[in-house]
């Protein structure tokens, strides 16, 4: 007996009862092939169904779907397209099975708040999704036991590498030295340097900062900036003085003038600085919360920024830079980036390229209206005189 074809009900009923206007049943050889269609259009696509459409070999697109080297970025390109048009979904398991890998990623911060973490998480995920990883995220908070918790459940699930990150960059202590799978830390920094790490250049941020200050005509810098036991707030605070010092200049004022992270402190230290100098020109802030509570002081001395005074803030935290008044020209930390520099780092590890000590991520200038240079500035005896005046008003703070 020949083979025959199980038609779904509905296409058997519309082939023994013709359509009103049909002139009669379809020839068996036509009739034939549209169930053959059929059923290919329901047939589950394949690996070779994709190279084929993408016009490359199996092992193409085996590579690029794996996230593998020896692919080119337009190949992987027009492999991951086809794969999308066609549904096509590789099986996980087997997979896996194939290669002794997970095809997962742990990722564990200590930063709940997330203003730093986040954007470094959703670097890092974005090249990781692009090796077809999926990223698996644990809470620390700052809690040890809670962080070796979340490292013990990772590794019950082969997850095949970790990528720590924090809300500072200051040195902390390694998960462990004897892991089976390569870790990374991004925004913050590992004290075992056999460990890679990856970083924001905050003593670079701070030297950009100072030097478009200086590009901009300022010459009496100011420094009010955060806790000096922070680690990035010393190395803003070398990368501002060695900028100065290369033009010849001294910072204005004692010095760096440290507090705490909030806007309060950046209002208070405003009038500290213009008593310890009041011929100030510029000041750079180390964080835009800081920078804030300054312009807000320097308007209710009546100083005008930038004219009489410009403001330079650092971490480019949008919700508070471009609400402030004027909106704030500041250093963004570039932090999107470190978690991509991060995940690529963990891939080349996992595919045995591993990598040792720092790197460091260039910060950027975010340039707005707190610095612009398109209007005429005041005169400096005139603005001095004003801001001499006005803080004889000012509260007294030690």
């Amino acid at each position: 007996m020949g083979d025959t074809v199980r038609q779904h009900p509905a296409e058997e009923m519309s082939s023994a009862t013709p359509m009103q206007g049909d002139d009669g049943p379809r020839p068996g050889g036509e009739r034939e092939g549209i169930v053959r269609q059929t059923n290919e259009l329901r047939r589950t696509p394949t690996i070779r169904d994709v190279a084929a459409l993408a016009g490359v070999s199996i092992g193409t697109v085996s590579k690029s779907l794996n996230g593998r080297e020896g692919v080119s970025a337009r190949t992987r390109a027009k492999v991951l397209e086809a794969s999308e048009q066609l549904g096509f979904h590789s099986n996980a398991l087997a997979r896996n099975l194939l290669t002794g890998r997970s095809f997962t990623v742990g990722l564990i911060t200590n930063d709940s708040f997330g203003r730093f973490s986040i954007p470094v998480m959703l670097g890092a995920e974005d090249s990781l999704q692009a090796g077809q990883i999926a990223v698996l995220l644990c809470d620390g908070r700052d809690d040890v036991i809670r962080e070796q918790h979340y490292v013990r459940t990772l590794l019950a699930r082969r997850v095949d590498g970790i990528i720590v990150t924090g809300r500072r960059i200051d040195p902390r202590p390694p998960l462990r030295t004897d892991y089976p799978i390569p870790t990374v830390y991004a925004m913050a920094e590992s004290t075992d340097p056999a460990d890679a790490s990856i970083l924001p250049d905050d003593e670079g941020g701070g030297r950009l900062a100072v030097e478009h200050l200086l590009a901009t005509g300022r010459t009496r810098i100011g420094h009010i900036t955060g806790p000096s036991d922070f680690h990035a707030v010393r190395l803003r605070a070398a990368g501002a003085t060695r900028a100065l010092a290369d033009a010849g200049l001294s910072m204005a004022g004692l010095g760096p003038i440290h507090g705490q992270w909030s806007e309060e402190w950046g209002r208070q230290a405003a009038y500290i600085l213009l008593r310890q100098a009041n011929d100030v020109d510029a000041i750079f802030c180390g964080s835009d919360q800081i920078a804030r509570g300054v312009a807000g002081s320097l308007r209710d001395m009546g100083c005008n920024v930038p004219d009489d005074i410009a403001l330079v803030g650092f971490d480019n935290w949008t919700v508070m830079a471009e609400a402030s008044r004027p909106p704030l020209t500041t250093v963004d930390m570039n932090l999107s980036q470190v978690g991509r520099t991060a995940a690529q780092v963990l891939l080349a590890a996992i595919g045995g390229q591993t990598t040792h000590g720092t790197q460091f991520v260039p910060c950027q200038l975010v340039v707005r209206e707190s610095t612009r240079t398109d209007s005429p500035r005041r005169s400096a005896s005139t603005a001095g005189d004003r801001l001499a005046t006005q803080s004889s008003n000012a509260p007294s703070h030690q």
